[in-house]
């Protein structure tokens, strides 16, 4: 780690990068197929030796992100993915689904410190580390990533706004690392309580929408701001740097954009689902993994110096699964909640961003009984682990095109 990048190999020749990460996949594959039962399967008419290529890897069924509760559920605990005995893993997650991530042994196992050092973040330097660190994996995440720069970091979690501004007053942090509108929500709070925040100069933001509406409200506050995207799956995946101009692939990742539905690449340049596969990342070595997220490659490379692929960054869901203040919304989760209350007879679930932060908006189609809208909301809570409104809508009044959420956000 020196200067503007944080290796050699953000540099690199792309050429020599892609005949580095094809010499590693047939090794990749063939760990998997070794190790986890559900590749067994999966690939046993394949020869790992002959997945050497693009075109060879895309020739490999895709594994799904919206197929792992299910897959799970009939394969107990990770549906027969993984490639260590679970006495091997460091920690287990558990993202809304239920879906339950393993984590690897291992320093920066998520490998977010690439995306980190490009935001600024640098050697001995505090780091406010604003990603839960229960049940889901984003605070350990960026904390694994923020110690293999060498930098201290004080969990703070979420939530407690005002000892948030206490104690970033306090130990002076220079970055924050959170979602995109939380340091927005403690900024305010320091200026409600008459606090200022000096030391803050860097963030690093991910698990959200980050629209230019709060870019500019950070950068008038000399807060300079980056976001990056990755899952709990498999972590990073590609980065925001001082180009601002999309982001950048991380080195380790081999990244395809697929027809969304199907496991066909499209040409560069055209939306579709991400496809990622990460070789070496042997404890969970997920094979052509379909996110649903979409997005597309652009075309050349970065004003930065760094030479990797680019892509336009998250442009929403291939399938009607939504991320809401950084957390997964399944249409599963919605017929969950109608389950529990038998008189809601059809239910639609209204993502917006109508300022900077997501609400959610939950109507359902019921006659009207006292107590019905307070009842149902606490169940989306408890389903979701977010809060909502809930509105009642007469029978029959909801659009009959079978979506269950529907993501009005906007992101151009």
């Amino acid at each position: 780690m020196s200067g503007e990048h944080y290796d050699t190999l953000e540099t690199r020749d792309q050429q020599a990068r892609e005949a580095a990460l094809m010499a590693a996949l047939p090794g990749h594959i063939a760990h998997a197929k070794a190790n986890a039962p559900a590749y067994a399967r999966l690939l046993a008419e394949v020869d790992p030796a002959t997945v050497a290529s693009r075109a060879a890897l895309a020739d490999l069924p895709v594994t799904r992100k919206s197929e792992l509760t299910e897959m799970q559920a009939a394969e107990p605990p990770f549906g027969g993915l993984t490639g260590v005995p679970v006495s091997d893993l460091a920690r287990i997650f558990c993202s809304p689904g239920p879906i339950f991530d393993p984590e690897g042994q291992g320093g920066d196992h998520y490998r977010t410190a690439r995306a980190l050092y490009a935001s600024g973040v640098r050697k001995g330097r505090i780091v406010h580390n604003c990603f839960a660190y229960h049940f889901t994996p984003a605070g350990r995440m960026f904390e694994a990533g923020a110690h293999a720069i060498g930098c201290p970091v004080f969990p703070a979690g979420t939530g407690n706004t005002e000892q948030q501004v206490q104690v970033i007053a306090a130990l002076k942090p220079a970055a924050y690392v959170g979602t995109p509108d939380y340091l927005k929500i403690i900024l305010e709070k320091a200026d409600e309580l008459g606090v200022e925040l000096p030391s803050l100069t860097i963030g690093h933001v991910t698990g959200g929408a980050f629209l230019p509406p709060l870019r500019t409200f950070y950068a008038e506050r000399g807060i300079q701001v980056y976001q990056s995207y990755g899952i709990a799956d498999l972590g990073l995946i590609a980065y925001e740097t001082t180009a601002r101009e999309g982001l950048v692939v991380a080195e380790e990742v081999i990244l395809e954009i697929v027809r969304p539905g199907t496991g066909d690449p499209v040409p560069d340049g055209e939306v579709g689902e991400v496809v990622i596969t990460v070789p070496g990342h042997g404890a969970y070595p997920l094979i052509r993994f379909a996110t649903g997220d979409l997005s597309a490659v652009l075309p050349g490379t970065s004003p930065c110096g760094r030479t990797n692929t680019r892509i336009k960054g998250w442009m929403g869901r291939a399938d009607q699964t939504t991320k809401v203040k950084g957390m997964f919304v399944h249409p599963r989760q919605i017929a969950e909640v109608l389950k529990r209350h038998p008189d809601v007879l059809r239910a639609r679930l209204v993502v917006d961003r109508p300022a900077d932060a997501d609400t959610m908006l939950l109507k359902i189609e019921a006659v009207p009984e006292p107590g019905l809208e307070a009842a149902v909301a606490d169940t989306l809570a408890a389903v979701t682990k977010l809060k909502g409104r809930v509105e009642i809508e007469p029978p029959g009044s909801l659009p009959n095109d079978g979506k269950v959420i529907d993501d009005v956000r906007k992101y151009e």
